[in-house]
């Protein structure tokens, strides 16, 4: 793995376990030469895993639209900074550029970027591993849920499996640097349905 894409919020979340996590994170994947993607931003968990990551000598590369550079939130001390026109621009430039995508809390956008790039995978669009680092037990809950949908039959357990977890970010780190796509497909048989 050469590039991670990071999905995070904007806001640090409450207390500093998150920016803790963000900051682990971004030092580790400096320490082993992983350069970070992710969106441009210099606040909140976003600014937090890039300031680690530069400040272990490693690359950052930021995906910010325009309209949020006009409100001053991006990070200006990068090297390679790149202004596109528009959300859906930013993700796809983001997961071009990308090897894997990990998932640090965050809102509604970070669980809609994580959700696409885990959809994109199960679809077969690419072959790139999926995971959370499940801060502070943050991600727990979605488990619970995902868990419920494969109960209820909307998604294969092959599937569910490939969104990776862990508490430890380097324990993550190495699940997505050993991961292989499953050979099951998205798709159901005619006699399925």
């Amino acid at each position: 793995m050469r590039r991670i894409c990071v999905f995070c919020g904007s806001s640090a979340g409450r207390g500093s376990t998150y920016l803790h996590a963000a900051e682990q994170l971004g030092l580790l994947m400096a320490q082993r030469g992983i350069g970070l993607v992710y969106g441009g931003a210099s606040v909140g968990l976003m600014g937090a895993v890039a300031n680690a990551v530069l400040a272990g000598g490693g690359q950052v590369t930021g995906v910010i639209p325009q309209a949020l550079v006009e409100r001053e939130v991006a990070h200006h001390g990068l090297e390679d900074l790149r202004v596109v026109g528009s959300m859906h621009e930013r993700k796809a430039l983001m997961a071009d550029m990308s090897d894997a995508f990990i998932a640090l809390p965050g809102g509604i956008g970070t669980l809609e970027e994580l959700f696409e790039v885990w959809t994109w995978t199960q679809l077969g669009n690419h072959a790139k591993p999926c995971g959370v680092l499940n801060v502070n037990g943050f991600y727990s809950s979605l488990g619970m849920f995902l868990d419920h949908v494969v109960a209820e039959g909307f998604l294969k357990p092959v599937h569910r499996s490939m969104l990776q977890v862990a508490q430890d970010p380097a324990a993550l780190l190495d699940g997505l640097a050993t991961w292989q796509p499953p050979q099951e497909t998205k798709w159901i048989a005619r006699n399925e349905r």
